[in-house]
């Protein structure tokens, strides 16, 4: 007996089916079906032949592929007993329960006493797919590998692209073209790392950021995970996603995988971005206050690192302010005996030293200027050169004589004694301190990857947020090393990148767009020569490169010249005044022909504004640029175009240029079909370019 099911919203189909009680299959996900298409028709339809050199038939390709069917590829689950023995489950169709955008499937495996269940919604305003699997047993086992439900790799592509990156360097894009066998990525360093961002492209013939069909997936877990994107010998090809290989310390007779997040788009890699961009701001984070905006940031480290003097703050502050900041984060050295990063971690209290009258000087000199007060927090690390170390040395997870990172070892998370602490101390600092804001910091990988330690993580920090619901939460992890929906489900902002090079953060906001929209992604304005690069950029570039995304500062204010000051005045203005519909706005990669340019359109709920940021990265390869595409505007609709920093324009940029004189009305035809002609400009500069429905 075929059995089929499936799940729609207005852009796509997803359709499950099973012969014979087995383990279902996805056998379509693409455009929306008809709603009386023969799903048992489609099912037949969906088989391969078989030939010469093959079976008799052809093992499913299952939501968990088994190797007891003859599975020719990886398997979804790999388990053993506690006396070692391998587990080969043979799963059996047990109950499906159907709800308007959802589906479960539960399987049951009675030799060995298994029970297999795969969850699916489908949100219908997002269009994103949530699948997650659970494996319980009658008896403790030992899990190595358990794959979230498994999608099919679409045949109409050649290749994928997936998310590598660095400290400083994070978010930079492999393509990889399919072939016969795997294209394996496991990140094992204990959190989600600069190095392996869970996310997954997989673009059809044709597709650009666009136009064409496209199919996305990211696992929302902060751990460390495994991907298997695997060709078969026949040809069909499968997407596996999961906790990273032997995570699972003990034997348990209960495991989950962390939600996948897929989804379908037949706009080009930016229907995929858009998916994600707006689940993430209204489905998974949750800000304490909706109905507050955004405010301008202004962190302090690399202005004093850990040089903590009153008098100096209060100045910076007073400088921050009349920038435009709107909340300052008093960032690391204000603790302990932290006078440089390495001794004093975990020892949560004032320094006396910097701060005879504990913080409250400062916060009110803060809060007498209008902004409100964040702290800077590293709760799941620990100096040996420590107070709290020196009594309880048991508590720091791995070996004795383990290679230290930045002279710290990670704390034991799954330790009850150790959370405690950790929310005795961080709590004392809010309940005695009027704070809005933590700084979450992760600035080491683990000595071993172990799923436990990330659930401590996450029940510390929701046992805070239940606390102090009103506390509003950054995850940083040395800038981008712990970004993913799941710890983005406790926190409220993301620290792209410990980069504040203008030219590298265009660089990575532009592929990390793909998955994080503007209201989360913390964009700094930096010092006028990067601590991280050394390279010099104007402030204008830099300024409006922050702009993009959730705009700050962090630098020494007192470094600014007068015209640069009144340079990031001026653009943190325009900040202010269009964060309320840019908050809201899709952000959609551009297709530029001119390989120089990196540009974006931020378009508006209802499409009425939008800005386009073509952000010049090179020396073009011809003398001017090529007219720049944008998308998703109204054929027939006219749109009033201005250049916003026409005043930026160079003297080499001599011409009488229509966009540099004033502005224009022009079709949404044409500025679709044959682009916005721009104005010369160096490189390291940034054209901004607003747009009105008329």
């Amino acid at each position: 007996m075929i059995q089929c099911w499936r799940l729609d919203d207005s852009r796509q189909s997803l359709v499950l089916g099973s012969h014979k009680d087995r383990l279902a299959e996805v056998v379509y996900w693409g455009p929306r079906l008809p709603d009386d298409e023969d799903l048992t028709t489609l099912y037949d339809a969906h088989a391969i032949d078989v030939t010469g050199g093959m079976l008799d038939s052809n093992p499913e390709l299952s939501l968990c592929p088994e190797a007891t069917r003859s599975f020719p590829g990886q398997p979804g689950l790999i388990v053993r007993a506690t006396d070692g023995t391998p587990m080969l489950p043979k799963f059996c169709f047990a109950e499906a329960q159907e709800t308007t955008n959802g589906l479960s499937l539960v399987y049951t495996d009675t030799t060995n006493a298994l029970t297999y269940s795969a969850r699916f919604s489908i949100h219908p305003r997002t269009h994103m797919i949530e699948a997650q699997a659970t494996l319980e047993a009658s008896a403790p086992v030992h899990l190595h590998w358990l794959s979230a439900p498994v999608f099919p790799g679409s045949q109409q592509s050649d290749e994928m692209i997936d998310v590598a990156g660095r400290w400083c360097g994070e978010f930079q894009l492999n393509r990889t073209p399919w072939s016969a066998g795997i294209r394996y990525r496991e990140n094992r360093t204990g959190r989600t790392g600069h190095e392996h961002f869970p996310g997954l492209i997989v673009p059809c013939r044709g597709a650009t950021n666009t136009q064409g069909h496209a199919y996305a997936f990211h696992y929302g877990w902060s751990g460390g995970h495994r991907m298997v994107a695997e060709e078969l010998p026949d040809g069909r090809r499968q997407i596996q996603f999961g906790h990273a290989a032997r995570m699972e310390t003990e034997p348990k007779t209960r495991f989950e995988t962390a939600p996948l997040y897929a989804v379908f788009s037949d706009d080009g890699i930016n229907g995929c971005g858009v998916a994600f961009q707006r689940h993430l701001r209204d489905e998974i984070v949750t800000f304490p206050n909706t109905e507050r905006p955004r405010p301008v940031h202004y962190n302090c480290w690399e202005a004093i690192y850990f040089n903590h003097n009153l008098p100096e703050l209060k100045d910076i502050a007073d400088r921050a302010a009349g920038l435009g900041a709107e909340r300052f984060v008093l960032d690391d050295g204000w603790f302990g005996n932290r006078d440089d990063d390495t001794q004093a971690l975990s020892d949560w209290e004032v320094d006396p030293r910097k701060y005879p009258d504990g913080l409250t000087p400062l916060i009110d000199h803060v809060h007498g200027l209008g902004m409100t007060f964040g702290i800077w927090f590293e709760p799941e690390m620990i100096n040996p050169d420590s107070d709290v170390f020196r009594a309880n040395p048991h508590w720091a997870l791995g070996s004795e004589d383990q290679i230290l990172g930045r002279q710290q070892m990670a704390l034991n998370m799954a330790l009850p004694d150790v959370r405690d602490f950790l929310f005795d101390r961080i709590s004392a600092v809010l309940r005695d301190n009027d704070i809005e804001y933590i700084k979450w910091d992760h600035n080491r990988v683990l000595p071993m990857p172990d799923a436990a330690q990330t659930r401590g993580s996450y029940e510390l920090i929701d046992r805070l947020r239940a606390a102090f619901p009103d506390v509003e939460i950054e995850s940083c992890a040395s800038g981008g090393g712990r970004i993913d929906f799941g710890i983005l489900s406790r926190t409220h902002r993301v620290w792209l990148s410990d980069s504040n090079d203008a030219l590298e953060r265009l660089k990575m906001q532009h592929n990390a767009a793909i998955f994080l929209p503007m209201a989360v992604t913390g964009s700094h304005v930096g010092p006028r020569k990067c601590h991280t690069s050394g390279r010099i950029m104007d402030i204008r570039f830099r300024a409006w490169v922050a702009a993009q995304r959730h705009m700050g500062f962090e630098m020494d204010p007192r470094e600014l010249t007068d015209e640069e000051a009144g340079v990031l005045k001026d653009v943190t203005s325009w900040w202010k005044t269009n964060r309320d519909w840019t908050y809201r706005a899709d952000i959609l990669r551009l297709d530029s022909p001119d390989d120089a340019i990196v540009a974006e359109q931020h378009l508006s709920e209802g499409g009425e504004k939008f800005v386009v940021f073509a952000g010049k990265a090179a020396t073009s390869d011809q003398i001017s640029p090529r007219p720049l595409p944008l998308t998703r505007l109204t054929p027939d609709a006219k749109y009033r175009i201005e250049l916003v920093n026409r005043a930026d324009a160079e003297a080499l940029s001599r011409g009488d240029q229509a966009l540099k004189s004033g502005p224009l009305v022009l079709s949404g035809g044409y500025l679709m079909a044959h682009g916005l002609t721009l104005p010369w400009s160096f490189p390291d500069t940034m054209w901004v370019i607003e747009g009105t429905l008329v």
